[in-house]
């Protein structure tokens, strides 16, 4: 009996012992260093050549219709436009935008219709805002935005092109107008002169096409773009557009599992000789989905870990006044 108590007394000493460190206290983890027996999984940043593509799912349309912006902030007067016989060759001017005195033109361009106006006349406008509405005569593809690609693509179009399902393409499609929504517009009755009556009777005036125009509708977000003129197109034929909204050359780039953050600033974990990390902070660029543009705050020796950092998560706000957590 006193065999065993030893042997259990000496069994609980050396588990208290296995339980302390060195120091007699708590288990010491040494900051940035990975918990023992973790796996760690690393990368080198690499370059290579980036572009940055947004799909669009659309559509061959006869005459559709598409909205020019201002390109400045001014006062915006319009002109009367008298409605279109056939297809003009040339632009056709629809309004001015005024500032301190002078007049920018605004013009349909060629090819196209005027087909209303999208804000009050004499009213304030501010550049990118839309202003005019146009039809283009012939066809066109129209591709519908979502407000998750309204972003990518808003700010640069560098290139386009579309392919017809089960048809011609892919082929370059050259851009017209906004990708904005657009109201409906308006086009204003013709104004009839006050007749004098000290003059001979005249003739009754005859509206013509002006009074038969018909003003735009509103459209949701889209890129209408027109394709080379020996694509033969089919008004409802399905349609794919690709855009390319930018590209860099021999960019720095880590894997997306690799980086924390967005909106151009991120975070990386880099491992360093002796195994420990160091969270630095990176500048983002461009992305494929697959890889991700590093700007600046790598110089492209360091090894990265996989996955990238956790981000803090937010403080819990303090409550508003006579809020109770």
């Amino acid at each position: 009996m006193r065999r065993i108590l030893f042997a259990v007394a000496a069994a609980g000493a050396l588990s208290a012992l296995g339980a302390c460190t060195a120091s007699g206290g708590e288990e010491v983890n040494t900051p940035g260093l990975a918990d023992r027996g973790v796996t760690m999984t690393t990368v080198k940043p690499t370059r290579q050549d980036l572009t940055n593509k947004v799909s669009l799912t659309g559509k061959v349309q006869l005459s559709p219709t598409f909205g020019l912006v201002a390109p400045i902030d001014g006062e915006i007067r319009y002109l009367d436009v008298k409605a279109s016989t056939s297809t003009p060759t040339k632009p056709t001017k629809v309004a001015n935008i005024w500032v301190s005195g002078k007049a920018t033109p605004i013009e349909v361009p060629a090819g196209a219709i005027f087909s209303g106006r999208l804000v009050d006349d004499r009213s304030k406008v501010t550049a990118g805002m839309p202003i005019v509405s146009a039809k283009q005569v012939g066809y066109g593809v129209v591709a519908d935005i979502d407000g998750s690609q309204a972003y990518q693509i808003s700010d640069k179009l560098e290139s386009v092109q579309a392919q017809i399902k089960s048809g011609p393409g892919p082929f370059p499609c050259t851009v017209l107008g906004t990708l904005a929504a657009l109201p409906a517009g308006t086009i204003p009755e013709p104004v009839t002169p006050t007749p004098n009556p000290t003059a001979s009777a005249a003739p009754p005036r005859v509206i013509g096409q002006q009074q038969q125009q018909q003003p735009s509708e509103p459209t949701g977000m889209r890129l209408v773009c027109i394709p080379p003129a020996d694509v033969k197109a089919i008004n409802g034929a399905a349609a794919t557009v690709e855009v390319i909204t930018a590209r860099a050359a021999n960019a720095l780039v880590l894997p997306v599992e690799a980086v924390a953050g967005s909106q151009g600033k991120g975070k990386v974990d880099v491992v360093k000789a002796d195994q420990t990390r160091e969270t630095r902070e990176v500048t983002l660029g461009l992305s494929d989905g697959k890889v991700i543009e590093i700007k600046s705050g790598l110089t492209g020796d360091e090894t990265v870990a996989v996955p990238g950092p956790n981000l803090p998560a937010a403080k819990n706000q303090e409550p508003m006044p006579g809020f109770t957590k």
